[in-house]
Order: C-alpha cells, then structure tokens, then sequence
C-alpha cells in the first residue's frame, strides 16, 4: 500500500462527490419533464418518435402497465437480438471477417446477458460476433437494458413522493427521455474522448501485422470507442475485445482508466441526489449516498490490502532465503497501472452492475477475490447499476424503517409514508429471490461432476469459488467471472452453463424487478403523514449507520456459509502451503 494509492482513492472520491449533485439534478429534470438545455435539438425529435409509435405522452400508468411496457420491451429486444445473432452470416452487413452465425446456446445467454445488463461474456468477441451483432445488437441493448434500470428506480421514487395517486408514470417517456437526454449525449461525449485517448472507432477489416520474428499476428479492431462508452456509462461492462478495460484500444492510458471508473460511478451516485430531490429531503439522498460510499470504501481498503501484500508462498520463500519480499501480488493486475488501479477498478465494477475488467479476479488473493464477490452478493446496492442500485438499496431503506420502528414500538414511517405489511413482503420477496437463485444454481451444479466440475481450472475451495462467482455474478446483473470457470471445455458443459446461466441473468434482473413496482404502485396510493416525535428521521448519520448494518445483515450473512467454504478456506489453506 502507498500514498500514491491512496491520493489516486481520494482523487476519485472527491470527483465523484463533486459531480453527484449537476448529474443527479440533470437527471430528475429530464424524469420530471422540466425543460433541460438540450430541449430545442430534442424535443422535436422526442415528440416525432411519439407520434411514430403511437405513445400516449401525457397517459400516466399504474404498476402493473409500467411492469408489462418493461418486460414486454425487454422480450421483444432480447429476441431481436437473438435473430441478429443467429443470422449474422446470412445478413453479412457488417462482416468483414465473415464470421458465423452464433450458436443456439450462446446466442440465448448472449442476448439474455445484454437484455438484463449483465453482459456476461461466454465467448471471444473479436472472433464471434461481427460489426453489425456488436452495434445493432449488443450496443443498443447496453442502451436499453440501462434506460430500464434508471426509469424503474424513478418510478419508485415516484411512487414515494406522490399520495393518492393510482399511477407512477408512463415507461414509454420515461424510456425515450432517458436515451434521449442522458444516455445518448453523455455516450457521445465519452466516445470522442476515447477517440481522443487513441480508442479505435472504424469499420475496417482486421490488420494483419509481421513480426520482428517473421511471424503473422491478427490486429482485432472496429467500432470501439462508441461501444466502450456506453458500456461504461450504462454499467454494463461487455468488452469489444476479451481482454475487456486491460486491452490497450479499450483503455489506453491512466486517463481513459480514470474516465471509465469514474463513469460506472456517476449516474448511480447522481440517482442518490434525483432521490432527495424529488422527494424533497436532500438530506435523506445524501444519507443514502453516505451508506453506500462507506461499504465502497470499506471494500476498496481491503482489496487493496490484500493484493498489495506479497503471495503468502511467495513471502514465505522469500523471508527463508533473507530476501525482501515483493511488493504486492501482481499476478493477473493491470501492470500499467499498479495494484492500487487493479483493486479500485475491481471494487467499483463489483459495487455495480459492470462487469468491466481491468485485471482478473480468479487472480486475486484468496481475501480480495472474497471481496469482489461479496460486492454483488450485497445485492448491487454500492451505487450499484444504472438505476438498479438505487432501486436495490431503497428495498434496503424500507427494510431499514420498518426495523427501526419495530425497536420503538411504532408504526414503521418513510417520507412520509406508512410502512405496513405488504411493502414488507415485496422488500423481502426481493431479498430473498437473490441467494434463492444462486445458491440453488451453485448447487445443482457443484453436485454434477460431468457438467459443473468438468469446467474448473482449479479444485478444492476455489473451484467452488469459481462456480459461486459466476451465478452470483449472473443474477446480480453483473458479468464479470472468475476466470478459472473454462465454460467452453466441451459441447455439453457450454450448453448447460450458457442456459443456466441465462436464467440465471433472467430471474437475476425482472423477476426481482416486478416486487419493485409493485412496491412502488402501493406506495403511490398512500396518503402522506405528517412526521410524528416518534418518526425515526431518514437524514442522519445515524440512519445510514443503521442501513448500512441492515445490508451487511441481511445481504452478507445470508452467504457467510457459502463464503466460508470457499474463499474463506481458500485463504486458510493457503496459509497453510495448500494450492488448488
């Protein structure tokens, strides 16, 4: 550990809190339909795209309208992507290299992936999928997937501010205002600024280079800059190349590394400022954004201990033979970059939904890899995805009111609302749907030594670990693997992988998404109450002491067991001279 690891830390978390509140403000702006400065270039496009697909602009709709406009235009893209995938051969726009059609199971779990925002990857982009799949298919649902996550976070927030009221918007405008406004300029933006750091952005066919030891090498480029941006900017964390942000076109240099953490980061940061602003307690979205940076913090201090200490192995032959030990684990980091990159860039991928790497995580250390993997187990709620965060951590404030107004024996309050019985069972159905599903998964194929087990490159507690990550990862909407997981060792293990790990991603994302707007359409339909000497206030520090025990509780204990046998015994058994 270092000074320059740690200026590089507080460098970060100074420009993330300096740019929450314009961003956060700009958002509820453009969800509240007040006029932004981007109106006169887009508000006639915005109407144009009403009229041509008959939306009803000023319709407001109930829970279960805003829930079927979700799922229905998630179903809808995920099969357009599904057909791009499987006819890319035929179609040939686009196709340079002439590569083939996907496969069946790879081109589910790929559309899946992409529709939830996970983007896991079970497959070599630059030798898979042609330009035409990865813009019209995968690009446009990074878009997509994220304008989802964002609306349904400000339908729940709606659903908090109003009283009376039968509905909490109107999905087909949430969607357009969402791309329009946010996603599309800021991606823009953010491309010519890769372009500008040397990101390739062309349609050309690959470059074929001649060694200096008379031998070939294939140049993988393309489109890259545009894809990068929103993959970054919407949380989505697909790379255009499988070396995904360590790939030098991808991230070339410090600065496009420090543009593309701090773009994971700044939508859901600023989601905490749209929360306070459009309830009218900013105080209370400041709380929120204060639980979720300490548990950041608090991953970040312990990654980047573990990874800067030396390989316990390593260290200990190092000490027999009276040498100086190394200076960290450098196995799998970004060496551009140093440790203190690898470990920052690794907790603010697995506190959101992104599955952006820049090292590998089956690379940490025992404790780091922990780490990272009980981000998402958390329940994608440190910033979190793009709207998916914000959604994910108010189930834990709900959670957080009804506890604190069980230990003073009144009726649960939040802004001025009446927690009662069935906004209790929508958060827990949410909570509980998380560890159901992948412990579940983990299980079934841990037991299956011809499908799950034939896939480890390593045995013992990481090979669980390796298998727990990837579910965990799948149904936290989050895409990032521990590498070691080999999918595509045979033809059988890949299909029951890829189709385990779709529904996985599919549960992960809308089955968990629907107690939400539930939630949120119960909420919408209460009367506001004044606050009482026995409200317990929503704006204090002792508040977000109080949410951020709720989260550890519920989130990191209900996996403790399964913690324990891996990367826990992992580190042990390291400690010990073991290695797996």
């Amino acid at each position: 550990m270092s000074a320059n690891g740690w200026l590089q830390f507080l460098f970060f978390s100074v420009v993330l809190a300096l740019l929450t509140r314009p961003v956060g403000l700009y958002i509820a702006q453009v969800l509240e339909r007040k006029r932004t400065w981007l109106d006169p270039v887009l508000r006639p496009i915005e109407r144009l795209i009403y009229k041509a697909c008959g939306v009803q602009a000023d319709h407001e709709m109930n829970w279960r309208e805003y829930a079927f406009g979700v799922l229905g235009f998630s179903a809808v893209s995920l099969l357009l992507t599904y057909g791009i995938e499987r006819l890319q051969a035929v179609i040939k726009l686009w196709n340079p290299q002439g590569l083939a059609a996907v496969v069946p199971d790879l081109a589910f779990n790929t559309a899946a992936s992409f529709t939830t925002n996970t983007n896991w990857q079970s497959y070599t982009p630059e030798s898979t999928m042609s330009y035409l799949t990865e813009m019209a298919g995968l690009a446009t649902h990074n878009f997509f997937s994220a304008a989802v996550g964002i609306v349904v976070a400000v339908a729940l927030i709606r659903g908090i501010k109003r009283t009376m009221s039968g509905t909490i918007g109107n999905f087909w405008v949430d969607t357009t205002r969402t791309l329009l406004y946010i996603l599309l300029p800021g991606s823009i933006i953010y491309a010519l600024l890769l372009v500008g750091q040397g990101v390739p952005q062309n349609f050309k066919a690959y470059t074929t280079a001649h060694t200096i030891e008379n031998q070939t090498q294939t140049i993988a480029q393309g489109p890259v800059a545009s894809q990068e941006a929103i993959k970054m900017l919407g949380t989505n964390g697909g790379g255009f190349f499988n070396a995904n942000s360590a790939h030098p076109f991808e991230n070339p240099t410090p600065f496009s590394n420090f543009l593309q953490i701090l773009s994971i980061f700044i939508i859901p940061a600023g989601l905490t400022f749209t929360l306070g602003r459009m309830t009218g307690s900013p105080g209370h979205g400041w709380a929120v954004f204060a639980a979720m940076y300490v548990l950041f913090a608090a991953g970040f201090t312990t990654v980047y201990w573990a990874e800067a200490h030396p390989h316990p192995l390593i260290h200990g032959a190092a000490q027999t033979a009276t040498a100086t030990a190394p200076g960290g684990n450098m196995e799998g980091k970004e060496v551009r970059n140093g440790i203190a990159e690898s470990a920052l860039f690794a907790t603010i991928t697995t506190d959101a939904s992104c599955g952006a790497v820049n090292g590998t995580h089956d690379s940490f250390t025992a404790l780091g890899g922990m780490v990272v993997l009980t981000n998402i187990m958390l329940g994608e709620v440190i910033f979190g995805g793009v709207g998916s965060g914000l959604y994910g951590i108010l189930i834990f404030v709900v959670l957080s009111v009804f506890i604190a107004g069980l230990m003073v024996g009144r009726t649960p309050e939040y802004l001025g609302k009446k927690i009662e019985a069935y906004d209790v069972k929508m958060a827990m159905l949410y909570v509980l749907i998380f560890p159901l599903i992948i412990l579940n998964l983990t299980a079934i194929f841990v037991m299956s030594s011809k499908v799950g087990l034939a896939a480890l490159s390593n045995s013992g507690p990481h090979g669980l670990t390796e298998i727990l990550y990837a579910f965990t990862s799948g149904a936290g909407n989050n895409g990032s693997a521990f590498a070691g997981l080999n999918i595509p060792v045979n033809p059988t293990t890949q299909w029951w992988y890829n189709i385990a790990l779709g529904f996985d991603m599919l549960v992960g994302r809308f089955l968990m998404l629907i107690p939400v707007l539930a939630m949120a359409g119960n909420l919408a339909q209460k009367k506001s109450i004044p606050p009482s000497p026995g409200t317990f206030p929503v704006n204090t520090s002792l508040f977000t002491v109080l949410l951020v025990g709720v989260v550890m509780i519920l989130g990191a204990l209900t996996f403790f067991p399964a913690l324990s046998l891996g990367p826990i015994l992992d580190h042990l058994l390291l400690k010990s001279g073991q290695l797996f």
